[in-house]
């Protein structure tokens, strides 16, 4: 946390900084855990939304922002012939 933006480092080559709305906060329990809390339920499902589409999850490593209990369905790299 930042003041009220979420400093993320997400291997891209600089920090990415995510305000938060009003009446959203979040809470950061582990490294790689972070809780939106809020009255508003929408809203927090919004937040969660865009920051999610900062880097979503993707099919080959499974790298990427996910919510708590996704399960990521891995595909199969290439292969040589």
């Amino acid at each position: 946390m930042e003041g009220k933006a979420l400093k993320l480092s997400l291997g891209f080559s600089h920090p990415v900084s995510f305000p938060l709305p009003e009446g959203i906060r979040a809470e950061i329990e582990k490294q790689t855990l972070i809780t939106l809390k809020g009255v508003d339920r929408q809203q927090v499902g919004t937040v969660a939304a865009k920051l999610r589409s900062i880097k979503p999850p993707e099919p080959y490593k499974g790298k990427g922002i996910r919510y708590s209990g996704e399960r990521i369905r891995k595909k199969v790299g290439k292969t040589k012939a």
